[in-house]
């Protein structure tokens, strides 16, 4: 009886510890660790120097957008569709208006300002990474 109860203890503590290779969030985005710092005086970064301007930069699961929200305050969102993410579309990406960000497989968008969706068939957001401004870079983590 105790071999019976030990027996079923491992298999749920394995069930639950090993959720499949690829651990994801409630999106279904690969869950990465994202710790990047970006420097708003590197040439390749200009576009942050004003506020609504953004850049693609590598990092998440399928890379990042960073957008420069207010004189203070920056969004990170990562490249990562949240419309059947497990498909193996292109990232999504920014689109001619500067305030629009697309996905070439679902043609779901959303706003680059706050990551909400503004055509589906996605219904969740982007998913967004934290940040913090010293003044001269932006700390992207989670």
């Amino acid at each position: 009886m105790i071999k019976k109860i030990v027996l079923i203890m491992i298999t749920l503590f394995f069930a639950f510890s090993f959720n499949g290779c690829r651990k994801t969030d409630d999106w279904g985005v690969p869950l990465v660790q994202v710790n990047e710092y970006i420097y708003l005086a590197n040439p390749t970064n200009i576009d942050l120097n004003a506020v609504g301007g953004w850049i693609y930069h590598p990092g998440g699961s399928r890379g990042l957008i960073i957008y420069r929200y207010s004189p203070d305050e920056f969004r990170a969102y990562d490249r990562h569709t949240t419309y059947e993410p497990s498909k193996s579309c292109e990232p999504v990406y920014v689109d001619n208006s500067d305030i629009i960000v697309k996905d070439h497989c679902s043609s779901s968008e959303w706003v680059l300002v706050d990551g909400s969706v503004v055509t589906g068939p996605a219904g969740i957001p982007l998913k967004q990474y934290q940040t913090y401004y010293d003044g001269s870079s932006i700390h992207v983590f989670n």
